[in-house]
């Protein structure tokens, strides 16, 4: 039986780009612009995992632990092949024998479970680590941006229950806070072939640094 193994499912999917629980603080204290409001919506997991520091950082990251995936890619490929030949020759082998290979299956389930565990936990906090890092400095990017904009309110549409429902595309300001982002950092953009950014899961927002 063929598994998904965790580490690479972790870096595809960002499992663990969800921050610790904690509300988009109001930025602090502005003059208030005149005239109606003005209304901004961002996605901002995804211009966080979309900037070029982002990007980079997500894919040294899976390289990291590129030969810990094919080590547990190398031990499920045994287990299954050991299984399929075990199925295939247990009416011919003695009870002693089909005990012992059914338990050195077992015990390299085991094993392939244990290190399973241990690098999706590895892999969860150090994608967690590079998220709030990054977070936080494009939260103070866009906080910079709304204000010279003269948005007065911002709406995330990749928070937890959204409550945005339709929103003109000329009122999305990911991409503008992504590349004003890029712009302060100086990191370059990864190459055309370079790894995707993993894609970001629903998060709460980092505290303000302000």
């Amino acid at each position: 039986m063929k598994r998904t193994l965790v580490l690479a499912a972790a870096l595809a999917s960002g499992i663990a780009l969800s921050a610790a629980a904690q509300t988009l603080p109001a930025p602090s204290a502005a003059p208030e612009p005149a005239g109606p409001a003005k209304i901004a919506v961002i996605a901002f997991q995804a211009a966080v995992a979309k900037t070029n520091e982002g990007q980079h950082d997500f894919a040294v990251l899976k390289t990291k632990y590129a030969p810990q995936e094919e080590q547990l890619k190398k031990l499920s490929d045994e287990i299954d092949a050991q299984s399929k030949q075990l199925q295939a020759q247990s009416d011919k082998l003695s009870d002693a024998e089909l005990a012992s290979r059914s338990q050195s299956i077992e015990d390299k389930k085991k094993q392939l479970q244990r290190g399973s565990e241990d690098a999706q936990s590895a892999v969860n906090n150090e994608m967690q680590e590079i998220y709030n890092r990054v977070a936080a400095k494009v939260y103070d990017v866009m906080v910079a941006y709304v204000r010279q904009q003269g948005y007065t309110l911002v709406l995330d549409v990749s928070a937890q229950e959204n409550p945005v429902l339709y929103a003109n595309d000329s009122t999305n300001i990911t991409q503008a806070v992504i590349d004003a982002y890029n712009t302060k950092s100086g990191v370059s953009a990864p190459p055309p072939d370079a790894p995707a950014a993993p894609a970001p899961k629903p998060a709460a927002r980092p505290a303000s640094t302000h």
